[in-house]
């Protein structure tokens, strides 16, 4: 079952409380497309091979590509390549289980218990807890990915079932009781990926496929897992090592098995603007799903967090909804404004590069806002909430 909604829904999507919403919220200006340039170009000198945007002001389209692709051939990066969006799969995996609570097989006050009986040790936690980052289950990747380079060798051909990676979550000790704070955790969408494969009897990229990718013509998101290879025409991912100085590492061919749910997915600047637009618009869930997918709770002064989706306060006082994704090789912005008329996607091809990670910022800056970016000093470490690759807040 799809939910491409009349266009009368998407308006209703909109009438939001101010709880929904921030009192600041403001219209955003001409896109600078000149500063989302001047950040793209900065990451280059800051370490990325390449860097791309796309913005889509509601039909109008800019594109804006800087860089190679593939350092051994020299290979120019380009909008139409496609790339590891991270933890942006973590809007998809809240989508469909935001439409299965529309079919009523779930609902987001009920305890997790009562879908997967015995899987977690609290039975208290429940799917919106899961879904907003405030279950208090511990993220298994700060383990894993202690060490940059060899922490992702030891798991970049592994194949984990969803049971094994909650497993290493729950020989730790819990962050929070169910509820009581935020934290973010990829735990809490391995869970949601179970959740999925739970009530709908299929894999996760069956429902991505049929309930997101098909309906939205995406002809470049692929969830490929536990494949290796990025199909089609793609930009390599170069992971910055541990020790200063030492040579990039090509993280391109890698199962993201240590993800699935919460980071797997593969897409493309057009497909990530495409589905945040019609995502926002209410295309994709009902008006009810979309409010709660949209009631935000504060993570710190300049975001808040949803089910699955982050909101980004800018300088100039404009909101933006979305997601970033961190996975080896690739790091991710993925944004739009809140009636989905203006999106922006970037991307950079390197990850675990605190600086480049704080000059993307910027390019929402510049998106929204229409002036040269402000990025506040100390935006790296406050970012680590949104990543899937805790390393990076070593940078």
């Amino acid at each position: 079952m799809t939910h491409l909604a009349s266009r009368a829904t998407a308006l209703g999507a909109v009438a939001l409380c101010l709880l929904t919403a921030p009192a600041h919220a403001a219209t955003a200006a001409r896109p600078d497309v000149t500063g989302v340039d001047t950040a793209l170009r900065t990451a280059l000198r800051q370490g990325a091979p390449g860097a791309i945007a796309r913005i889509d002001d509601d039909g109008t389209v800019r594109q804006l590509a800087v860089g190679v692709a593939d350092r051994h051939s020299g290979r120019a990066i380009s909008n139409a390549d496609r790339f590891r969006i991270g933890s942006v799969t973590k809007v998809f995996s809240a989508v469909v289980l935001l439409q299965l609570a529309d079919e009523k097989k779930l609902e987001l006050d009920a305890p997790v218990d009562r879908y997967l009986p015995g899987l977690l040790p609290d039975r208290r936690i429940t799917v919106r807890q899961v879904l907003g980052h405030r279950s208090g289950l511990y993220d298994y990747t700060n383990d894993m990915f202690a060490k940059s380079v060899s922490g992702f060798e030891a798991v970049r051909t592994k194949v984990f079932t969803y049971r094994q990676l909650v497993d290493r979550s729950l020989r730790h000790a819990r962050t929070n009781a169910p509820g009581a704070a935020y934290a973010y955790s990829n735990t809490n969408f391995v869970v949601a990926g179970m959740l999925i494969e739970k009530l709908t009897g299929h894999s996760v990229r069956t429902e991505y496929e049929n309930r997101i990718i098909k309906p939205l013509k995406l002809r470049d998101t692929f969830y490929v897992h536990p494949g290796t290879a990025i199909p089609g025409r793609h930009t390599n991912g170069y992971l910055t090592p541990d020790t200063a100085g030492a040579p990039l590492v090509d993280a391109t061919e890698q199962t993201v098995s240590w993800a699935q749910s919460a980071g797997a997915l593969i897409s493309s600047t057009r497909d990530l603007d495409t589905f945040l637009s019609a995502l926002l618009r209410g295309r994709l869930t009902s008006a009810a799903q979309l409010r709660q997918m949209e009631h935000m709770l504060p993570v710190n002064s300049t975001q808040a967090y949803g089910l699955g989706l982050r909101r980004r306060d800018l300088s100039c006082g404009v909101s933006v909804y979305g997601h970033t994704g961190a996975v080896q090789g690739y790091y991710t912005y993925a944004f739009a404004t809140k009636d989905g008329r203006r999106t922006l996607t970037a991307l950079v091809n390197t990850s675990n590069n605190g600086a480049v990670h704080t000059t993307m910022l910027g390019t929402l800056e510049s998106a929204f806002c229409g002036k040269p970016a402000k990025v506040r000093r100390g935006a790296t470490v406050l970012d680590r909430q949104e990543d899937a690759i805790p390393g990076l807040a070593r940078q």
